[in-house]
């Protein structure tokens, strides 16, 4: 771009994002975003909702189908506007850039930075279980260990893209490697004629549709995290192809692997372990290979949630950094640095800020609540975008790759 100033010419060159990420990183970064701890917590809450295997099963299954739907409305409004942000590119475009303001906002400064937190402190404390006693495990030591991981995931994130994105692989791979072994067991459970409690089916099935609906939420959180490669749809190497088969084949990684591993944990459980534990993962393992095998959990656990915090960190900055771009967000956070392109202001912010929540006091559980009540307005809102842009002058006529029905948005409510 040239201007001129008098007789001199100034020759400026604009700077953008660089397309890094390939159909690898893709699946990885969704892949590696939903299986964070939910897998090894969330059962827990689904067979107390339903009261029997079989409806718990159903609950999982009609949680993926509804996820499914969400994630494939993704994938079309990925691809109708391939601008990085997710959710804010959207509200802005359907609704003005008041709501999108709203949202740009709250999302920097409380859910992506409250989240990192979570996800931290949950490291931290797999961590202090493996390598601290009772004695030792304090809260001192947790929050230190938890600014520890913060500032490392914001290390990783800040040095390059490719660091990130071979990080998430990295993390993402030896959370499906633990999976497996868990499957594994499951299958050499049935293979030796022990299939513990699923030969029960529906017997005690609960007939109350609130405890239906909360088992729903508690699969819905396991599976979260499917549509965060929107956020970053600008650095993705031919997005009208990487962008629908990376959301499309890591849901149906994830809801391969959660339907298995559900039947692997009721192989070896029975219904009261299952309700009494505090992570099914964590006391599956210590029935199947005693207390001492039992250790590879809270590794792997630690390595979920790290790999979760680290492709959340990821796709976080990039809200910010699309928001600053339109003027919703001070300037100074859409600077790229000139040898990486990546917006260190923006992930630098969102550390600051998990760091303040770190040392104020609080409830961690008071936390996730606000950020779930947030996190799923805020899809609400997405969807009802959907709609909006298939009669909007400017949009209904756009030539879409990826086409989903109205049906997509009123199965997800």
């Amino acid at each position: 771009m040239t201007t001129k100033s008098g007789n001199d010419v100034i020759v400026t060159q604009e700077v953008f994002v660089r397309r890094r990420l390939g159909l690898p990183s893709g699946i990885s970064f969704i892949v590696g975003t939903i299986i964070g701890s939910g897998i090894f917590i969330s059962p827990k809450g689904v067979l107390l909702g339903t009261g029997s295997v079989g409806l718990c099963l159903v609950a999982w299954a009609v949680s993926a189908a509804l996820s499914l739907c969400g994630a494939l409305v993704m994938a079309e409004l990925g691809l109708l506007l391939p601008q990085s942000g997710g959710p804010y590119i959207y509200l802005n475009r359907a609704f003005g850039s008041f709501p999108a303001f709203l949202f740009v906002w709250v999302s920097s400064v409380v859910i992506h930075p409250a989240s990192l937190l979570v996800k931290s402190l949950t490291v931290a404390e797999y961590i202090a279980q493996i390598a601290m006693d009772d004695c030792q495990r304090t809260q001192g030591w947790t929050k230190l260990m938890a600014a520890i991981i913060i500032v490392s995931v914001t290390t990783v994130n800040v040095a390059s893209v490719q660091l990130a994105a071979r990080t998430q692989v990295l993390f993402s791979v030896i959370k499906v490697g633990g999976l497996m072994v868990i499957i594994g067991g499951g299958i050499y459970q049935l293979a030796v004629g022990n299939s513990g409690i699923l030969g029960t089916g529906f017997k005690g099935s609960s007939t109350e549709l609130s405890g239906f609906a909360a088992a729903l939420y508690s699969g819905l959180w396991a599976y979260g995290g499917w549509g965060n490669l929107n956020y970053a749809v600008e650095e993705l190497k031919k997005p009208n192809r990487n962008l629908p088969l990376s959301i499309g084949l890591s849901m149906l990684i994830v809801v391969f692997i959660y339907m298995l591993v559900n039947v692997s944990y009721f192989t070896l459980l029975t219904k009261e372990e299952f309700l009494s534990s505090w992570a099914v993962g964590v006391t599956w393992a210590e029935k199947m290979f005693g207390r001492d095998g039992a250790i590879f959990v809270p590794i792997i656990v630690a390595c979920s949630v790290f790999g979760s915090a680290n492709g959340g960190a990821f796709v976080g900055s990039r809200v910010i950094f699309a928001a600053a771009r339109d003027q919703n967000f001070p300037e100074v956070f859409c600077y790229l640095n000139v040898h990486s392109l990546i917006p260190i202001p923006s992930v630098i912010f969102m550390t600051l800020m998990a760091l303040l929540y770190l040392v104020l006091p609080g409830n961690v559980g008071s936390m996730i609540n606000l950020t779930g009540f947030i996190a799923w307005g805020t899809w609400g809102l997405v969807m009802a975008a959907h709609i909006v842009f298939k009669f909007k002058g400017d949009t209904k006529d756009i030539p879409r790759l990826v086409r989903e029905s109205c049906m997509a948005f009123s199965s997800y409510f």
